[in-house]
């Protein structure tokens, strides 16, 4: 059973912690690359807000987004902000999904998400979590998976074999939990994996 309420509690440990660090930022940082191929850290950051909006609707019953194009103009758009209105805009797309959660709400009932993907509502609060605790080690201010909390990178490794549950290779594969949630996200090459068959899968899109 999903504990959403418990899920909510730690997404907000993980919103602190995010803005905490945002706030020490500047423009010329958030110019700079992150992680993510293509992308500056102000892109990281217009993502995790338009996210917060994003799943807001999803809650709502509404389409996560209008189409993938305006998601990502959407992004385009709001990266080159400046330091100060990034900062402002994550703090409260956070504050509005929030309050969507406070609502009363069938937390049992089917959502859509993105690409026509299904799930409960009640775990939408942990795909936030998601967003927010991964798209933090993203921008590369310092921030590493091995400082997300245990209880995140087990349920992430559980999250992430089961996209991946088509696939028996992927599922031997063993090593440290935290260069697992690197790898099996996309984030780390798999350097300290081990595969029974010796050489790593090659993983599809996520």
């Amino acid at each position: 059973m999903i504990d959403h309420e418990r899920d909510l509690a730690s997404l907000d440990e993980a919103t602190e912690r995010l803005l905490a660090a945002v706030a020490g930022l500047d423009n010329v940082t958030l110019a700079g690359p992150s992680r993510l191929p293509g992308w500056s850290r102000g892109h990281v950051l217009a993502h995790i807000a338009r996210n917060a909006d994003a799943l807001g609707n999803v809650l709502a019953g509404l389409p996560m987004y209008e189409t993938s194009e305006a998601r990502d103009a959407d992004i385009e758009r709001d990266a080159p902000r400046p330091h100060a209105v990034q900062l402002e805009d994550v703090r409260g797309s956070a504050a509005r999904f929030r309050e969507r959660t406070g609502l009363p709400a069938d937390w049992s009932r089917t959502v859509t998400l993105r690409n026509g993907v299904t799930d409960s509502a009640a775990r939408v609060p942990f795909r936030r979590w998601v967003e927010v605790a991964l798209h933090h080690v993203d921008l590369n201010i310092g921030y590493e998976l091995e400082d997300l909390p245990e209880e995140f990178i087990e349920r992430e490794i559980d999250f992430l074999r089961r996209r991946f549950s088509g696939d028996p290779a992927v599922a031997g594969v063993t090593g440290p939990p935290q260069a697992l949630v690197g790898w099996l996200s996309g984030r780390r090459d798999g350097a300290g994996l081990k595969a029974p068959a010796g050489a790593l899968p090659v993983l599809p899109p996520l």
